[in-house]
């Protein structure tokens, strides 16, 4: 595995591979690889000649409250991990070759960004569309993979790539859990032993909802009060929103079709979680 460090030796990289007719496929990361982030870089392994994969904890995405000087890192083990699923190139930026000096530049995505996540973190799709957008840039991907836990995320990412004409195939891959159910994600280990314990509401609750779908409940108002109700049972639980929205718009549905996404964010004690399902199927 060859690690590269600024953007100009990685462009350097992919434009050679490229001319030589190699594929390139792209995982960008933050970093504290667990499953998930693997699963993705399996995924694209299968659909590339020479996977890249990125580290880089991008400071614009969060917030002046949030976790970015704790959020955590573990660049050895990455290495290890990275390379165990056979990551060709590492690609780890500094924060100066990023944003040089002087920066002022950034790519937006409108309506999709105002809604979820974006209504209590408004920098934060931002910083993920502009850091990503230079991330493309400096690795040139014929495709990238991005996984469904981050739904809104992989529905901005697709609408921009859409929208600037980017020659790019994004692939979004199901979310990987942990074998309790919980979502995998870097920040599942703030939580202590009994928020854990309350951290399964949320699977649990998407669960329960698929369940009165099922069963024939269409009202959207319902289902969100069970939910919601469900997670409050917990300790350590604050919800930051229930949603039952169009999976391609995030505009929030008040009678259930036939595709419905059920997004949730929750704080348990100080973490921060999200969680998603598709509910789907016919009347």
């Amino acid at each position: 595995m060859e690690v590269i460090e600024s953007v100009h030796a990685m462009q350097e990289k992919a434009e050679a591979l490229r001319l030589k007719g190699y594929t390139m496929g792209f995982v960008p990361t933050m970093g504290f690889l667990h499953e998930g982030h693997l699963e993705l870089m399996r995924v694209a392994k299968r659909h590339c000649d020479i996977l890249v994969v990125s580290i880089f904890v991008n400071p614009t995405q969060f917030g002046p409250d949030e976790d970015f000087e704790k959020y955590p890192r573990d660049m050895e083990g990455d290495m290890e991990k990275a390379e165990g699923v056979g990551t060709d190139i590492l690609f780890v930026p500094g924060a100066d070759d990023m944003y040089p000096q002087g920066f002022q530049s950034g790519v937006k995505v409108s309506d999709l960004t105002k809604k979820l996540c974006g209504i209590s973190r408004p920098v934060h799709f931002d910083g993920v569309t502009t850091v990503v957008t230079k991330l493309f840039n400096a690795v040139k991907p014929d495709m990238a993979v991005f996984g469904q836990k981050d739904f809104q995320q992989l529905t901005v990412i697709s609408r921009m790539v859409k929208d600037l004409n980017m020659d790019i195939r994004i692939i979004g891959v199901p979310t990987v859990r942990e074998s309790d159910g919980l979502a995998m994600s870097s920040r599942n280990k703030y939580l202590t032993r009994e928020e854990r314990e309350s951290a399964l509401s949320l699977n649990a609750s998407l669960e329960m909802a698929e369940a009165m779908f099922k069963k024939g409940e269409r009202s959207a108002e319902k289902i969100r009060e069970a939910v919601a109700s469900f997670i409050k049972g917990h300790p350590f639980t604050e919800i930051d929103y229930v949603s039952l929205c169009d999976p391609d718009t995030l505009e929030e549905m008040d009678l259930l079709g036939e595709k419905n996404l059920l997004a949730l964010a929750v704080k348990v004690g100080a973490t921060r979680l999200i969680d998603n399902r598709v509910i789907s199927g016919s009347a």
